[in-house]
């Protein structure tokens, strides 16, 4: 049995730790800046920046693209005008707002999962651990009109309580959305969600009664790549981080 937890706290902890987590190499993900070097304002020679910085601070442009990463796993559950459940993975999400608690998904007008939340007006967000990312990466590749999803890989539908969408039984965590909003931005539209209701298997569960990223395991994706990536160990906490920086 699920234990209930309400607000936006879980799913704000889960982004900021999986930002926190990633490491990127400079060669990766930069862009072009001044090859002059930073300067000590009292002597004009190269300054030293932080460790693993670059000497001179060159960047290289990479262009107007979509190359920021990791970007989160979610797993969107809706139901069609028949009422079938349907799954589909997105990567442009995350969380817009702390009162009340909500999300944004981001998808295309051509995905049936669109045509469904703008029906239904509801939606969840469905976390996977690592050993359950074959499913996320299947869901995101197969449409809702030719597949159903839950019978092609055997993954349960539960009707929610709160909301008019399904959420997957087998993933550790949910969160249950009522779309209070929708703004049209280019080839997307941005569906903003409410969360009535957040849901965690106890397996997950740390002491304090809240998700655990360690028992968790989520995963995130880079676009560039095509990839989904582990989450490492815990780099500390974030005020014993600050005290760090500001010796």
């Amino acid at each position: 049995m699920k234990r209930h937890l309400g607000g936006i706290g879980v799913l704000a902890a889960l982004s900021i730790a999986v930002t926190g987590l990633i490491v990127l190499s400079s060669h990766d993900v930069t862009a072009r800046g001044d090859s002059r070097g930073c300067q000590s304002a009292e002597t004009g020679s190269p300054q030293a920046g932080p460790p693993g910085s670059s000497a001179t601070g060159e960047k290289i442009s990479l262009g107007a693209k979509t190359a920021i990463i990791p970007a989160p796993v979610w797993v969107i559950g809706s139901y069609d005008k028949e009422g079938k459940p349907n799954l589909m993975t997105a990567a442009w999400v995350g969380i817009c707002a702390s009162t009340p608690p909500s999300v944004t998904a981001c998808l295309r007008k051509a995905t049936y999962t669109h045509g469904n939340i703008m029906g239904r007006k509801a939606f969840t967000v469905n976390i996977a651990s690592e050993s359950l990312a074959r499913y996320a990466a299947y869901v995101g590749r197969v449409s809702g009109r030719s597949q159903d999803k839950f019978l092609k890989t055997g993954l349960t539908p539960v009707k929610s309580t709160r909301v008019d969408a399904p959420f997957v039984k087998e993933f550790p965590l949910i969160a249950e959305c009522k779309v209070r909003q929708t703004v049209e931005v280019g080839s997307h539209t941005v569906f903003i969600g409410e969360i009535v209701d957040v849901k965690a298997d106890p397996s997950i569960l740390g002491e304090d009664g809240v998700p655990d990223m360690g028992k968790l395991k989520p995963f995130v994706f880079s676009p560039g790549s095509s990839q989904f990536y582990g989450i490492g160990p815990s780099l500390g906490r974030v005020s014993e981080l600050a005290k760090e920086a500001d010796k």
